[in-house]
């Protein structure tokens, strides 16, 4: 088999730009372009504390890895999990310089609170399919942690939430392929987004000199 170079595969960090917005994720992994804003910055702040490249703590039964690389070769993704907890089990797998076996739970860390869309359990089940082909298990478990709560929710990776995920990958997947950025229905999500001075989503609402005609062709 030969083996990918890593920038043949999509940021795994997508899925959560690609649900929030679709052209914001064209704008950012396609067209290459980004803007700061507060919600931004106390993200990166907040993964600065979770990411110490590949760290590993142990605590009893409990193997903590924190900033571990993952990808999937069958999704064609690759990414950093903020932790992965391996808790010491005889129904597990075997992790490389740990005596035992182990079950892996993927926990992501986010700077908001609970969202009523599923961005980010979409983004950790991508996280679950990445180490189950890595590491040939299972993963039922994941974790959010919500720095805006300080609180950590169970998320419950079941098989309809990781055939979403290939089904949301597979659409960015073609999107990249032909370099497409599409339009998208405008919303007050806008004035949250980063990129709303690079999209001017007020334009899109604007009708085109062609569509003004008709309408009134049709009046």
């Amino acid at each position: 088999m030969v083996n990918k170079e890593d920038d043949e595969y999509l940021m795994l960090s997508g899925i959560q730009h690609f649900q929030f917005c679709k052209r914001q994720w064209a704008f950012i992994h396609i067209e290459q372009q980004w803007e700061e804003n507060v919600k931004t910055i106390e993200g990166e702040h907040l993964h600065r504390n979770a990411d110490q490249p590949f760290a590993r703590e142990k605590r009893g039964d409990k193997l903590i890895v924190r900033a571990m690389p993952v990808k999937s070769e069958h999704l064609n993704i690759s990414g950093i999990c903020d932790v992965v907890e391996f808790i010491r089990d005889d129904s597990g797998v075997e992790i490389n310089g740990a005596e035992g076996k182990y079950v892996a739970y993927p926990v992501e860390y986010k700077r908001g609170k609970p969202k009523m869309s599923d961005e980010d359990i979409l983004q950790l089940a991508a996280q679950a399919i990445c180490l189950e082909e890595m590491l040939l298990c299972n993963i039922h478990t994941g974790y959010m942690f919500y720095n805006e709560i300080k609180h950590r929710v169970e998320v419950s990776l079941t098989r309809e939430i990781k055939n979403k995920v290939q089904s949301v990958v597979a659409e960015m997947q073609d999107y990249y392929k032909r370099r497409y950025t599409p339009k998208v229905k405008t919303g007050t999500f806008c004035r949250s987004c980063s990129l709303q001075h690079i999209c001017l989503p007020e334009l899109m609402n604007k009708r085109t000199v062609k569509s003004y005609i008709e309408g009134k062709i049709k009046e």
